[in-house]
């Protein structure tokens, strides 16, 4: 019991410092400045993690590849501090799942985006927020739009983007069993 509290500590504190990586990767990539106090905020969270990386590893593309690349570290740190209190240490096996694990967090991420939209859609629409998590948004919801018609003024494509995204999410869930036995 005790260690199931240890690892869910680890994977709630994990998680959400990734997701701050994660948003903040976001961001840069699609070039959108939050307002002042988010945007210091989460650089100043994530500034030691990413400064050092972006060291030896310089943005490429536009893309901002420390933040994700902390993100994956989180992630493989997260499994290592979990698996010293189990049996089982195996390094293939973490690195998988590590990297199962971000892509978790990224789905997550994606969807509690869209889920902010539509709560600040219905309570206030024109809050200070409003436009960066619209923005932040735009690329999943742009191309589902362009099929996706209005109904009666209702724009439905958050709902068919939440359940895409639901069902990659359980796609990825249903993978991770099977690499326990292809590494193992």
């Amino acid at each position: 019991m005790l260690f199931e509290m240890f690892s869910f500590v680890i994977e709630i504190v994990a998680g959400i410092f990734a997701g701050f990586l994660l948003l903040r990767f976001w961001m840069q990539a699609l070039r959108i400045r939050p307002p002042s106090s988010l945007g210091q905020a989460i650089f100043q969270i994530t500034d030691w993690l990413v400064k050092p990386i972006r060291r030896v590893v310089p943005g490429f593309l536009g893309l901002d590849w420390a933040s994700l690349i902390a993100a994956f570290l989180v992630s493989f740190l997260s499994f290592i501090l979990e698996s010293l209190f189990s049996a089982q240490f195996n390094i293939a096996l973490i690195l998988l799942l590590s990297v199962a694990r971000l892509l978790q967090w990224i789905i997550y991420g994606l969807m509690a985006l869209l889920v902010f939209e539509a709560i600040l859609s219905f309570v206030n629409p024109y809050a200070p927020l409003a436009p960066v998590i619209r923005a932040l948004n735009q690329p999943l919801l742009a191309p589902l739009r362009r099929v996706i018609p209005l109904v009666g003024n209702i724009d439905f494509s958050p709902l068919v983007a939440l359940i895409v995204l639901q069902l990659l999410s359980r796609l990825l869930i249903s993978l991770v069993p099977r690499l326990y036995i292809y590494v193992m």
